[in-house]
């Protein structure tokens, strides 16, 4: 479900010609926009129908207001001007605008929610401090459609495109499951092990070592910890340059560990040299340690410097004694994340300092399992990126699709047949 900020940065899309046999519809001439009464918590059960409101379903509630699959845009709160599609037998609750009684023989009411999807319910919205959609505001959204027949062609290629969106993000679900079972199996069993010993995150293999980070760094085994906390050098952004040194932020890496330099400012050599502060370098494990925490990368053998900025932290490693590819699975572990996530509840403050990331636990097996774990682990990951890319892809191309044939720019083929059906 959109939040509140991607509604209103949505631009309006309303096509300023449109095909000869195309028209544009008032919203409330086709349906009839209507709140319904809001069923509260103490009012809601553990069995029934599903109870829709302005966060999605909230929960049970023992009867249903709308029998068939229904249009509802949430209308109060951070969701407010999200477009929703509503299954069967569900109870659509007053923090919702249900479009009700859609006239069927002017809209399909599967184009009409592809029709509102793309042009976006943001110019309805009113207040500030509490954003709303009323009736009023409804009563301006105007969107175009063809005739009849090709509003069901388009809805149904539409809809064809989703079912493959869809079934891609199931995909993906179901392999970041896999993903977190073999984690917490091979980062707490191991390989072939029948002996385990207590350790300070939990049951581990008898033959494993656990050490914080500054008992690796005393043991050689980390070459070097760094957080990019420059002090009085901390880069002017009329200091940045288009090309030079990588400087990276938490916002650059993504949640399959990839850093995007193409968003990376930078700054020159000569600049880079004179931080007190040394760059990391290729080979070095990041870990993001403030605003977005616990997302990870290794610097690319082509990136021989790469400036860390106040949200990140590198870890570089002695490649004999603890393998990169595995210091970044580890800290994708339930027993590191929940280190992180401890140290966060005891701020207000959503970061881990370099003195508490010092004290952070780090379980070490033998080489050869941290190889057969990171290579099992990348493996799944591989799938995922695969299947990520896909369903970006899908998106892109949805998109595209909704722009043309939402428009009319291109035009759908309805032959009599169908003419006939619709």
């Amino acid at each position: 479900m959109s939040n509140l900020g991607d509604v209103l940065r949505q631009v309006v899309c309303i096509p300023d010609n449109i095909p000869d046999d195309w028209s544009f519809h008032k919203l409330t001439k086709v349906c009839s926009p209507k709140q319904w009464r809001t069923v509260s918590s103490s009012e809601m059960t553990e069995t029934g129908y599903p109870v829709f409101g302005a966060n999605g379903f909230v929960g049970f509630y023992p009867e249903y207001n709308h029998a068939d699959e229904a249009i509802a845009i949430t209308c109060r709160g951070n969701t407010c001007g999200t477009i929703n599609r509503i299954p069967p037998k569900t109870y659509i609750t007053g923090n919702s605008m249900a479009l009700d009684n859609v006239q069927s023989n002017v809209i399909s009411q599967n184009y009409l929610y592809y029709a509102l999807k793309y042009r976006g319910v943001g110019d309805s919205i009113s207040g500030s401090a509490q954003p709303q959609i009323t009736g009023a505001g409804l009563r301006a959204i105007e969107f175009p459609a063809p005739p009849l027949p090709e509003q069901q062609k388009i809805a149904a290629i539409l809809s064809s495109v989703d079912d493959v969106i869809e079934k891609t993000r199931t995909q993906i679900d179901k392999l970041k499951d896999l993903k977190t079972g073999m984690m917490q199996e091979l980062l707490t069993k191991g390989i072939g092990h029948t002996e385990f010993k207590d350790s300070p995150v939990g049951r581990i293999p008898a033959a494993w070592d656990t050490y914080s980070a500054k008992e690796l760094l005393s043991r050689k085994i980390l070459l070097g910890l760094q957080d990019g906390n420059h002090g009085s050098q901390y880069p002017r952004s009329s200091e940045f340059v288009k090309h030079g040194v990588p400087y990276i932020a938490a916002s650059h890496i993504s949640e399959f560990g990839e850093i995007d330099f193409s968003q990376c400012p930078h700054l020159s050599q000569d600049h880079a040299n004179r931080l007190r502060i040394r760059p990391a370098q290729s080979g070095d494990v990041i870990l993001t340690h403030n605003a977005t925490v616990g997302r990870t990368a290794i610097i690319p053998d082509d990136k021989h410097e790469v400036i860390a900025s106040t949200s990140t932290t590198y870890y570089r490693t002695d490649p004999t004694k603890l393998l990169n590819r595995y210091l970044v699975t580890y800290f994708q572990s339930t027993a590191f994340v929940s280190q992180l996530q401890a140290i966060m509840g005891q701020t207000t403050r959503n970061q881990v300092p370099i003195t508490a990331q010092r004290e952070l636990q780090i379980v070490l097996p033998p080489m050869y399992e941290q190889v057969a774990i990171a290579t099992a682990i990348e493996s799944v990951t591989i799938r995922i990126k695969m299947l990520r890319s896909k369903f970006d892809h899908l998106m892109l191309a949805k998109k595209a699709l909704m722009q043309d044939l939402l428009t009319g720019k291109v035009r759908v083929n309805v032959d009599q047949k169908e003419s006939a059906v619709a």
